[in-house]
Order: structure tokens, then C-alpha cells, then sequence
């Protein structure tokens, strides 16, 4: 024979789960948020590390409308190639604790240089 619960003897069994759960689900948003902003910045770097490097190759300077906001760019020329590093930093839930920092780099070949006959 099973027995039958009476009703209303396990109120607040629902708020006790909720209690427990809501902080780790809450994480998990968080860091499911701060991925996806890791991703885009990183989209960014890589953008903004393939104009500079297209930039300089040509002998112009490099562009800053593709620069993430507070990132920096590093562009060093080596022969016959240019490489362009471009670092930003992506804020892990929230303002108050220690950030991660993602890279985009790009190569490019340096154009010739033009002949005057």
C-alpha cells in the first residue's frame, strides 16, 4: 500500500531549490555572457590586426576606427613582412574583478617600393 502525501505538507520545498540553484544559474549566465563579449572583442582584434597590417604594408598609417576600445596595437615590420598584433582587454562578470585579454594578429607583405624612371 503507498501512501499518499496530504496536501500543503511540503511547502517550501520549491523556494528552498530556487535558493539554491538561482546563484549557480546566475554564474553560469554570467559566463556564458562574458564568452560571447570574449568572442566579439576577439572578431574586433582580428579586424583591426589586419588593417593596420594592410596599412602599413602600403605605407600608409594604421587605421584606429576597427580598435576595440582599450586595446593596443603592435606593429613591427621584419623584412619583407609586416605583422600587426592588436590586444584588448574583455571584463569577466563585471567591472570588479581581473580581466582577460585576447589577441588578433594579422601578416602582410610589403608592397614594393615604386620606381621613378
Amino acid at each position: 500500500m503507498t501512501r499518499r502525501r496530504l496536501p500543503g505538507r511540503d511547502r517550501g520545498s520549491f523556494t528552498a531549490e530556487l535558493a539554491a540553484g538561482l546563484p549557480a544559474l546566475m554564474l553560469l549566465l554570467f559566463a556564458g555572457l562574458t564568452a560571447v563579449s570574449a568572442a566579439t572583442v576577439k572578431g574586433q582584434c582580428a579586424d583591426a590586426a589586419r588593417e593596420a597590417a594592410l596599412a602599413t604594408a602600403r605605407g600608409a598609417p594604421a587605421p584606429a576606427r576597427f580598435v576595440p576600445p582599450g586595446a593596443s596595437v603592435r606593429i613591427e615590420v621584419e623584412g619583407d613582412a609586416v605583422t600587426a598584433r592588436v590586444r584588448a582587454p574583455v571584463r569577466l562578470l563585471g567591472a570588479h574583478l581581473p580581466a582577460i585579454t585576447v589577441e588578433g594578429t594579422a601578416v602582410a607583405a610589403r608592397e614594393p617600393a615604386e620606381v621613378v624612371p
